[in-house]
């Protein structure tokens, strides 16, 4: 009997290891970035102003929106990390950078959702790569509470060229649409992008 015992504890041990060790969201290179923020995600705000945006110089953007959970209601205390290329479609680096910064560059970003879900940052709208091969776009990854870290779509831009029909078809739509509408409001750009956490996301838990 107690071997029994012991043979249900280590199944129903294992089980539960499985569950809280299995990936959501599939293989996701860079992801880990997420945490190289010298700030806690605990401290981290609701709006972050990402590097080089000024309004004495070019015209920065504004993006903002709400992050919902699965079933329709506000997500608050979600992470998002973001990246984007500069005007010249590049990564810029400083020369000290360490960690996926080699890779990202500076020009990135970590807002933490409010208690209604809402988030918001200020950047530079960035260029296509070199080549023009591929539409601008923005990285974003995702790291909500009890779930790891995840990447969703790329915020895109409707008005852009490069975002043919047949891009449209092939996007995964993770995390819902990332392409976004821009409106010139006179000293800024401006986008709204809602999120909803697992929609298209591979082995998203059907319930939290």
């Amino acid at each position: 009997m107690k071997n029994l015992v012991a043979l249900v504890l280590i199944i129903v041990s294992a089980t539960v290891t499985s569950a809280q060790t299995k990936r959501v969201g599939g293989p996701c290179e860079g992801c880990e970035a997420i945490y190289e923020n010298t700030v806690p995600f605990e401290k981290l705000n609701s709006f972050v102003q990402l590097p080089e945006v000024s309004w004495e110089g070019k015209k920065p953007m504004g993006i903002n929106g709400t992050v919902f959970k699965a079933d329709g209601t506000p997500a608050p205390d979600v992470v998002l990390y973001v990246y984007h290329t500069n005007e010249k479609g590049v990564y810029p680096k400083k020369g000290d950078e360490k960690g996926w910064a080699t890779r990202h560059g500076y020009l990135r970003g970590w807002v933490k959702t409010d208690q209604k879900g809402g988030y918001k940052f200020g950047c530079l709208r960035p260029a296509s790569y070199p080549g023009g091969d591929e539409p601008a776009h923005i990285h974003v990854t995702i790291k909500e509470p009890g779930i790891n870290e995840y990447y969703i779509d790329e915020f895109l831009f409707s008005d852009d060229p490069l975002l043919t029909p047949e891009r449209r078809a092939k996007l995964e739509n993770r995390g819902g649409s990332g392409v976004v509408q821009i409106h010139d409001v006179g000293n800024m750009y401006k986008g709204e992008r809602n999120i909803y956490l697992g929609k298209n996301i591979p082995d998203y838990p059907a319930k939290k």
